[in-house]
């Protein structure tokens, strides 16, 4: 059961947050790498995507928080299937977010020395899995709402729809349930509002650009079987 649900874009600061809220006990956290680094996820998110209902505890069994992508582009079921669950917006300013974005998760698998193919080529469960992703789940988590991809816009329409979806989540989300939070804010403000203690040690701000990418990229690759250049798991 998810007791807290981060409905913030990728880039806003996720993965810092998905170490802080493990750190404070709400973990394990979900994030995008969970489905690129667990090979029993694609038939959970299979599933779930086919279905005219979907059952999210089935979904994120054994987790108790998520953030980023894929969760977030379906926030609003995830508000109304837990309604005990604490809400958190990671936000920042728009056009650093977008420029972010677009030399991370935008741009993945460009600008790379290329990945290397295995001897006999990808395996079944490989070519499986890049299916899954380039055809069911990126189109789906993608959508702008405005007949686009998020992944495919320009910066004026990307943006606009990131700020959008902040203010549809402030809209809909009760006062009392949302924390919208920018990560450089610390400890503090996300203590108070999930009413745990602040730990001794500094809040974890990790994933810049460069990371990210490599990270990213190094469990793609480590699922697809393929060697990139400088990335890591």
């Amino acid at each position: 059961m998810l007791n807290v649900i981060g409905v913030g874009f990728g880039r806003t600061g996720t993965n810092s947050l998905q170490l802080a809220l493990e750190k404070l006990g709400f973990g394990p956290c979900y994030h995008m790498l969970e489905v690129i680094r667990h090979a029993d996820h694609l038939p959970r998110w299979r599933h779930a995507l086919s279905a005219d209902k979907i059952e999210w505890d089935r979904v994120f069994d054994g987790y108790h928080s998520s953030v980023d992508w894929p969760g977030c582009a379906f926030w609003r079921e995830l508000v109304e299937t837990f309604p005990e669950a604490k809400v958190v917006l990671t936000v920042r300013e728009p056009e650093r977010w977008y420029a972010s974005v677009k030399k991370t998760i935008f741009a993945t698998g460009e600008d790379t020395e290329g990945p290397t193919l295995p001897p006999n080529g990808l395996s079944p469960e490989a070519m499986e899995f890049a299916g899954f992703m380039g055809n069911e789940l990126l189109p789906r988590i993608m959508d702008d709402g405005q007949g686009g991809r998020l992944d495919q816009a320009d910066e004026e329409r990307a943006i606009e729809t990131f700020l959008r979806h902040n203010e549809e989540v402030q809209r809909v989300v009760p006062a009392d349930r949302l924390l919208v939070y920018r990560v450089t804010e610390g400890w503090g403000p996300l203590c108070a509002f999930l009413d745990v203690p602040v730990p001794a040690e500094e809040f974890p701000h990790v994933n810049d650009s460069g990371t990210f990418r490599r990270t990213f990229e190094g469990a793609f690759a480590e699922r697809m079987g393929l060697s990139v250049p400088g990335a890591t798991v």
